[in-house]
């Protein structure tokens, strides 16, 4: 895998996420290739279970950014102005705060959302 392409990791068994993957894709002018962590060697990418279990991940050229700030960058590769600002915007607090807490409840809610199902909820921490 040439890792200095653009990479957007995602949770495949989580209908929640896969959907919106898709939406993106139709909505942003340019997107990076998507693959579920699922059909990706992990040690490859330079991640874990862990990782990828708690968050989505925008790799590209050595750069690793994980939950919003993997949207932020999604949004910071658009040709169009307005994406760019949005995302540059997500990444400066306090509005980055708010982003990083958003991302977290959408994330550890996903199954209970429009579209999730039980697959999308996230492990229980081990004791």
């Amino acid at each position: 895998m040439d890792l200095n392409r653009a990479l957007l990791v995602y949770d495949g068994d989580c209908a929640f996420c896969t959907t919106w993957v898709e939406r993106l894709k139709n909505v942003l002018a340019v997107f990076p290739e998507a693959q579920p962590w699922q059909w990706l060697d992990l040690d490859e990418v330079g991640l874990t279970n862990s990782d990828v279990t708690t968050a989505a991940w925008f790799l590209s050229g050595g750069q690793r950014h994980r939950g919003h700030a993997a949207f932020a960058a999604l949004l910071r590769m658009q040709p169009a102005f307005g994406w760019r600002f949005f995302g540059n915007l997500l990444l400066t607090p306090p509005f980055s705060w708010a982003a990083r807490v958003g991302y977290f409840l959408i994330a550890r809610y996903r199954h209970r959302l429009p579209g999730g199902t039980p697959a999308c909820a996230l492990p229980r921490p081990q004791s």
